[in-house]
């Protein structure tokens, strides 16, 4: 099953982890979007800058650190993502409690490894 993903903290720089995600999610045939801080283009998918408020999102995947993650907390609540998925590095006690009380799945889990084991 496809699955509609919003990666938050996209970067255009090839070496990093957002951006292999990106890459990786296209070519296994998910609908993608994504948000970082600089505007460009990655696997064909349009990197905003501005949140929008996406619809159907099943899955966020974060690549932003705690402190950097403080910002999206009500905004990833308002777009009601089945889960969030926080990769290495961004694991986050208080935000899961928040999202555990708004009845959002989480999983601390890296989306690279998810996909090429086909437990995405």
């Amino acid at each position: 099953m496809k699955k509609n993903t919003l990666v938050l903290g996209a970067s255009l720089k090839l070496q990093r982890y957002s951006n292999i995600a990106i890459n990786r999610l296209v070519s296994h045939g998910h609908n993608v979007v994504a948000f970082g801080l600089r505007e460009g283009v990655v696997a064909g998918v349009a990197i905003d800058t501005n949140l929008m408020p996406y619809k159907d999102i099943d899955t966020v995947t974060l690549y932003l650190n705690p402190e950097r993650q403080k910002p999206f907390y009500d905004y990833i609540i308002g777009l009601q993502p089945k889960r969030v998925i926080f990769n290495p590095g961004t694991e986050n006690s208080e935000f899961q409690n928040i999202l555990r009380q708004a009845h959002i799945d989480f999983e601390n889990a890296c989306t690279l490894v998810l996909l090429s084991t086909n437990q995405y």
